[in-house]
């Protein structure tokens, strides 16, 4: 299982979950040219080892063990693969 960022994120960007990511699974980072193109912050699930550390840092409650996701938001699911798939 992994984690998901879904729809509280959007607009949101805090990178708080990013700093204590032991894994780096977490993009785009701030450092990242492309961190404005961006509404919002991905989950790599290939990379994800299910730590939950980012749940209890992300101040908007936008992450999600999978399996807790609610059912309004589970294509973000699909979003935080898709992110990875295009800007691997």
């Amino acid at each position: 299982m992994t984690h998901i960022i879904a729809e509280p994120c959007k607009g949101t960007k805090d990178t708080a979950c990013v700093d204590v990511c032991p894994v780096d699974c977490i993009h785009p980072t701030k450092d990242n040219p492309k961190f404005e193109d961006f509404d919002q912050l991905y989950i790599d699930p290939d990379t994800c080892i299910d730590c939950g550390l980012c749940v209890d840092e992300c101040p908007v409650r936008a992450i999600f063990p999978e399996e807790d996701l609610p059912e309004e938001w589970s294509d973000y699911v699909q979003v935080n693969v898709d992110y990875y798939d295009q800007n691997g």
